[in-house]
């Protein structure tokens, strides 16, 4: 097929722009692999984390795609002026998405190359999931007929197009989600297949002219055919959602200052859906739930990278790359090393894979469990990453004291119900809640809920700080939804195939029926499910404490 990727040698240049709403801040250009540079002196204050990270990955010649930034300062404008954007706004986008056609060799809204682009949220304080994300902008009946040309690939350019329109219609417009899924389901079952994965390119053709039908009826309007008019409204719908109910929680429950506001990250997209040898994953360098030094890899073929953290979709292991594609496991292990070095933390990075080239979109640090933070803090100091001084600094937001790994007693010959996918460790007994409000209500009971949903999203970040444990039928161990509540200590499991939930608030594991209020109990290190009251015992990590304990008398003595 023709090349879409950008340039072998892409030049990456991020713009900042937003002080008082029309003033310019900087412009720097970095390209790889072309001998030294001066360093970009960003702040995650001003251009959000992710686009601080991005930069220096870039200028550290980590494979970045092309972008530009619009600064929290600009955030903090619009909110501070009723909602308003600058005059210029619109302009201001079409200046700076020439940085990335220049990178790229495409155009946005072009004739012959069309470029596409990605709008991202980004605050000062990483929010996994908190805040929206639109793919695909500049995807329009204009663009579609030059992208299969240049392609050759009409499932892909389709497949693209029709996630645009939902994405676009639920972020931009606030259109709701269930008459689209709804008329997916209606496809697949006239198509006789399982999933949307499965849909050839006419069945998403149609399901595409569908979305635009449905998208004029709902929002009382054609959906935008001008790719600049498409960019202006995603990247405000990105300002508001600063606000929405779920990262304004968010917020609450991390004690985190609501006017910091959100940057917006718009970067050239590169395409994990192109076929086999393409898809999208999300990795930590350690595994966030016991900090051990390994590869934590969720990975999805032919997919974006929504289809990964979304939590509904069922993922592969890094297992699988390791067997199908072992050259890009390793090169995933020298990202892994190198953002490590970089950050000098252990990182959660979310990166995709077109037509076997490695593209990396994000790298945060890695939100982890208390007994993986004490881990790792160890491990850094003993590899030089950072000294005691910092190993203490790191480990100061947790009592060390009532660091534990709670597990089951052993010798309790109760064979579990069924296995799934141990997102998050640790032990959960307590009582089953079908909906986020039900694991509230119990919780102010002073009962322990078990959230046991189809999925879990960042909306029902509520329930999930209610909840003891968290069970699923979909989803991934690296979903924004099991990232959070890793971080708030939470045992999950995902991808427990043998769970099916009904409409009258039961559901059945490996044969037994459960109503709510019925008592399940979790091993978050197995990912095995157990009904009723198992006991536990907990497990102090004595020989790290040891370690720390000597760090301090040691700091103390100097």
């Amino acid at each position: 097929m023709a090349d879409v990727r950008p340039e072998a040698v892409p030049v990456v240049e991020f713009k900042q722009h937003g002080q008082g709403q029309d003033m310019e801040l900087e412009q720097r250009t970095r390209t790889f692999a072309c001998g030294p540079t001066v360093p970009m002196v960003v702040s995650p204050d001003s251009v959000g984390n992710k686009a601080a990270h991005l930069i220096q990955m870039a200028e550290a010649g980590l494979p970045v795609p092309a972008g530009f930034v619009i600064t929290t300062q600009l955030c903090r404008d619009y909110m501070h002026s009723g909602d308003t954007l600058p005059d210029d706004f619109a302009s201001l986008l079409q200046r700076d998405i020439e940085h990335i056609e220049r990178a790229t060799s495409l155009r946005f809204g072009g004739q012959r190359r069309p470029l596409l682009v990605s709008v991202r949220s980004g605050g000062p304080v990483s929010m996994p999931g908190m805040m929206d994300t639109i793919l695909n902008i500049g995807l329009c009946d204009a663009t579609v007929s030059p992208l299969i040309r240049l392609t050759g690939n009409p499932r892909f350019v389709w497949d693209s197009y029709r996630r645009l329109v939902q994405a676009y219609g639920e972020v931009v417009r606030g259109l709701p989600a269930e008459p689209f899924d709804r008329l997916l389901d209606e496809q697949t079952r006239r198509e006789s297949v399982r999933t949307i994965r499965e849909l050839d390119a006419f069945a998403l053709r149609d399901v595409t002219q569908q979305f635009l039908r449905l998208y004029a009826s709902l929002a009382g309007e054609p959906f935008p055919s001008e790719p600049l008019v498409q960019l202006t409204s995603a990247a405000e719908a990105v300002l508001r959602s600063w606000r929405s109910p779920r990262a304004v929680e968010y917020r609450r429950l991390h004690q985190i200052d609501h006017q910091l506001g959100t940057a917006v990250t718009v970067q050239a997209m590169v395409f994990g859906n192109l076929g086999g040898t393409s898809g999208s994953g999300v990795a930590f360098t350690r595994d966030p739930a016991t900090g051990e030094h390994e590869l934590y890899l969720d990975f999805l073929w032919n997919a974006q990278g929504e289809d990964v953290v979304s939590g509904r979709q069922a993922v592969q292991d890094g297992s699988t790359i390791r067997r199908l594609m072992p050259a890009l496991h390793r090169q995933l292990l020298d990202v892994g090393h190198a953002l490590e070095r970089l950050f000098r933390d252990a990182q959660d990075f979310e990166f995709t894979v077109q037509e076997g080239q490695l593209y990396l979109l994000q790298s945060r640090t890695a939100k982890r469990t208390p007994w993986a933070a004490l881990r790792i803090a160890c491990d850094l100091v003993a590899e030089g990453l950072i000294d005691e001084r910092e190993g203490l600094e790191r480990l100061a937001e947790y009592d060390l004291n009532s660091v534990s790994m709670i597990r089951l007693a052993s010798q309790q010959n109760r064979p579990a119900l069924s296995v799934g996918v141990a997102a998050s460790g640790g032990v959960a007994v307590g009582q089953i809640a079908f909906e986020p409000q039900m694991a509230v209500a119990l919780a102010r009971e002073g009962c322990q809920p078990i959230l046991v949903r189809h999925d879990i999203s960042t909306d029902d970040l509520a329930g999930l700080a209610a909840s003891a444990g968290i069970l699923t039928i979909q989803g991934g161990r690296t979903s924004h939804a099991a990232v959070v509540a890793r971080q708030m200590n939470k045992v999950c499991i995902v991808g427990c195939r043998d769970l099916v939930i009904d409409a009258n608030r039961r559901c059945r594991i490996g044969g037994e029926s459960f109503r709510e209020r019925d008592f399940l109990s979790l091993d978050g290190q197995a990912g095995a499910v157990y009904s009723g009251k198992l006991q536990v015992v907990a497990e102090k990590p004595a020989e790290l404490l040891s370690v720390v304990n000597a760090w301090r008398a040691r700091c103390q003595a100097t």
